[in-house]
């Protein structure tokens, strides 16, 4: 089975009598009906609704986990304890304990399905200590070719919505429950269909250049390239402006290389032309 060990991710156990009312009220997804056995997209956003931290949660016999990039674990554990008060909860990181993911085949004892990915696609997380034989090319292909969006590789903490790396469809985050930091703007979003940019799968007619190049039409900037590997790659793009570019059949390239545009088929969502404004 295809194992990758991901060495710039780390473990942060968060538990206490009241690690689950203290979670359910701050991050964006559904904490409280959390199933032990599945791992879960989730965010902490800013007031105004921009991802501040996102990470993979799930719940273990005595608390929950959250799997996050390394180099934000001390900033992470710090915002979590500004937000503690009094709360009966606590913050440890698990240095001694690996990230693994693995695929395709039956996954390890204590591995938790990535619902990140559709279902049927056999992803899983792993924590421990295991043998890996999985290159991160490899698993960044997997999450390109599944519109599976992290940040850092895909966007920056503090400059996306949960919309545009569809945190909205992947349960991410839970609109039902009574609240979270960001709330009203993220469920404004959701509720005026506002959300303009996404995710979306590319693919060059040859090898693509680095992320961050703009993709572009008639010269104007629709996106910018995240993880790529070699022909293909994720970006987030406007999806109204990248509809009026293939209506008026108008080339899309990205550093001058001709590339194509799809949003993953598990997303449900179509390139929609604008209707009026910017």
């Amino acid at each position: 089975m295809p194992t990758v060990h991901l060495s710039e991710r780390s473990l942060i156990e968060i538990g206490g009598e009241e690690a689950t009312d203290f979670l359910e009220r701050l991050v964006t997804a559904d904490v409280e009906g959390l199933e032990e056995g599945k791992a879960v997209a989730c965010a902490l956003l800013t007031p105004q609704g921009k991802i501040l931290f996102d990470f993979v949660i799930s719940k273990t016999g005595t608390g929950f986990r959250a799997d996050i990039r390394t180099d934000q674990v001390t900033d992470f554990i710090r915002r979590l304890t500004l937000y503690r008060l009094r709360a009966k909860v606590s913050f440890d990181e698990r240095p001694e304990s690996g990230v693994y993911a693995v695929w395709d085949e039956q996954a390890p004892n204590g591995a938790v399905p990535d619902t990140r990915f559709p279902s049927g696609t056999r992803v899983f997380r792993a924590y421990g200590d295991l043998p890996a034989d999985a290159t991160l090319a490899q698993w960044n292909g997997l999450r390109i070719a599944h519109g599976v969006a992290e940040s850092g590789a895909d966007y920056e903490l503090s400059d996306a919505f949960p919309h545009d790396v569809l945190m909205d469809l992947n349960a991410g985050v839970d609109f039902s429950k009574g609240c979270f930091v960001g709330q009203e703007v993220v469920s404004r979003m959701k509720h005026r269909k506002t959300a303009r940019r996404r995710v979306a799968i590319l693919a060059g007619g040859a090898s693509l250049p680095a992320s961050g190049t703009p993709i572009e039409a008639d010269g104007k900037s629709v996106g910018t390239l995240g993880t790529v590997e070699g022909d293909k790659a994720l970006a987030i793009v406007r999806i109204d402006r990248v509809a009026d570019a293939i209506a008026d059949g108008v080339a899309l390239t990205a550093g001058g290389v001709p590339v194509t545009l799809e949003l993953p088929e598990w997303s449900g969502l179509v390139f929609e032309a604008r209707t009026g404004g910017n």
